[in-house]
């Protein structure tokens, strides 16, 4: 792998982790196109996925800290006998949905990884994985003005939007996407469908990482590699922080039809390509 590759690799991580357009699928098809194998791209991909959770802690690293204070507070409240106190402030409202996001997609990651990493090597489950996504995000585009925040959402809610993180490991689906629109199916107001399916990010990526990193890491990493990857690292970490504010901002003004048209194209172009080439 050079240098060119991975600055590719990593912008592609960085903008399509955050932007609703796929990070696998773009991964999976730069890493066929390119001709890299799967024993040198998976190392590289664990670490790409570190750098985009990178991205995710400075945007909402005030968020963070807050969480991680009142986990503390849940632990003190326990112990002295009061309890969880689930409703007791909005952060730890918060808190607990994000827990119950993680759970149907730590599942559904652990009965079907075998398929899921099956499905990788299928242009063609790629290609329809695009188009599903592109298919979601119109729905999405359509929705009304929601009013749910964190004080109005039900664990209902979370737990339909981290199915939908959940079936997004499949390669083509965003996993920014299907979470948005499990979101906004679920009433909430778009601002905070955004931020939950960010803050929901963080245990899925740090959970793919402990489950991937083993096997990726096992036979060590080609050190003539290490160059492209630190910079691939970096400019997934960079293209990420730009990737989530832009996602805020169009989310916000509902401009995601433009990411529909691409997967859509995207989608047809790699179907199409399958079935004649491969």
């Amino acid at each position: 792998m050079t240098y060119i590759q991975g600055i590719i690799l990593g912008l592609a991580q960085g903008l399509s982790e955050f932007l609703p357009i796929s990070s696998s699928g773009h991964l999976a098809l730069l890493q066929y196109f390119f001709g890299i194998s799967s024993e040198n791209v998976l190392p590289f991909a664990v670490l790409l996925h570190l750098g985009t959770l990178i991205s995710v802690f400075i945007v909402y690293w005030k968020d963070i800290v807050a969480l991680v204070k009142e986990l503390g507070a849940v632990i003190k409240d326990i112990f002295t006998g009061k309890g969880l106190r689930i409703n007791a402030n909005p952060t730890r409202r918060l808190g607990f949905m994000i827990i119950v996001a993680t759970i149907p997609t730590a599942i559904i990651g652990l009965l079907f990884n075998d398929l899921f990493n099956a499905m990788y090597l299928s242009l063609i489950a790629i290609g329809i994985g695009l188009l599903i996504t592109g298919t979601i995000l119109v729905i999405a585009e359509r929705m009304g003005r929601n009013s749910k925040g964190i004080k109005e959402m039900k664990f209902r809610n979370a737990f339909f939007v981290g199915l939908m993180q959940g079936v997004a490991i499949c390669p083509g689906i965003s996993r920014s996407g299907s979470t948005l629109f499990g979101g906004l199916i679920s009433g909430l107001n778009r601002e905070f469908a955004v931020k939950f399916a960010f803050l929901i990010s963080i245990p899925s990526i740090l959970g793919s990482v402990i489950v991937e990193a083993p096997d990726a890491f096992k036979a060590g990493m080609d050190m003539s590699l290490i160059g492209p990857v630190v910079v691939g690292v970096l400019v997934s970490a960079l293209s990420g922080l730009f990737a989530i504010k832009a996602m805020i901002k169009l989310v916000s003004n509902k401009n995601l039809m433009g990411f529909s048209v691409y997967t859509w194209a995207l989608g047809i172009v790699v179907i199409v390509y399958a079935l004649i080439f491969v």
